[in-house]
């Protein structure tokens, strides 16, 4: 397992660049299937499957991405203009779409350096690393019935279960097991007038991990909730307003909710 990590890290951190060199003319070329992506996302609240993240502050969230024909690769992150710990993220992923178009594989290595910490962001070692590796698999639509379908599982890293029923212990925070948190969406877009409309509902599908009678641990139910049950339920609204004849400025809306945890967010976002 080890050697796969560091395998994934490698082509996740070296496939984003190689590619450039090669087709950097060709990607500028009019029958190009080759595509290079970036800018940035200035969000009034960093929101992501029903949970809030760099805490009640807006977030900037650029990305990078390269595409070849249905391969992709790229790097996202979301940095919380708090300047507080924890609030930033640095995600790579590759993808692989296939019979036309209509079906993703993605693998995805999530990461959250402590802006004041002392992190190593190469640290791939089962019981000490931060990064989580996400495995995710969607049906994409289509043009007649465009519904997306996707599930996505926590397979290696810091998703882990924890002993926390004696702070004092030397096993205080030990990671005693990967909780393979899975989450469950479907979402269904429409447009009205000018405005792009996605409406999403998103399902916390991880099983509860058994309290040990043992050992006094309460377990845990995953990264995502505490228990089986809706966590991410709204819409979010898009346009893009023109500023000049070549320019027009995306903006967009969110009305996010989480039944779970009873919370409601409203964001507002506009990209670059």
């Amino acid at each position: 397992m080890k050697r796969i990590s560091y395998l994934c890290l490698i082509a996740l951190f070296i496939l984003p660049f190689i590619p450039i060199r090669a087709l950097a003319y060709s990607v500028n070329q009019p029958h190009s299937k080759s595509h290079i992506f970036l800018g940035a996302d200035l969000m009034s609240r960093y929101i992501w499957r029903g949970m809030q993240f760099g805490g009640n502050s807006p977030s900037i969230q650029p990305y990078f991405t390269y595409k070849t024909g249905s391969f992709e690769t790229g790097v996202w992150g979301a940095f919380s203009l708090s300047g507080k710990n924890y609030s930033q993220e640095v995600d790579l992923h590759v993808s692989q779409s296939f019979a036309k178009n209509m079906f993703t594989v993605t693998l995805t290595d999530y990461f959250f350096p402590e802006e004041f910490g002392n992190y190593n962001y190469f640290d791939y070692k089962n019981q000490t690393t931060g990064h989580i590796l996400e495995g995710s698999f969607a049906f994409n639509g289509t043009k007649k019935f465009p519904l997306t379908v996707m599930v996505a599982t926590n397979f290696y890293g810091d998703d882990a279960a924890r002993i926390e029923d004696d702070p004092n212990s030397l096993d205080f925070n030990k990671k005693t097991g990967i909780q393979y948190s899975t989450y469950f969406e479907l979402s269904y877009p429409f447009k009205i007038n000018l405005v792009n409309i996605n409406t999403f509902i998103g399902v916390n599908a991880t099983t509860p991990r058994k309290a040990d009678v043992n050992t006094g641990y309460k377990g845990e139910t995953g990264f995502y909730g505490n228990r089986f049950g809706v966590v991410n339920l709204g819409f979010t609204a898009s346009r893009a307003i023109q500023i000049t004849n070549k320019y027009a400025l995306p903006i967009m809306v969110s009305l996010i909710t989480n039944p779970q945890a009873k919370k409601i967010y409203f964001v507002f976002g506009i990209s670059f």
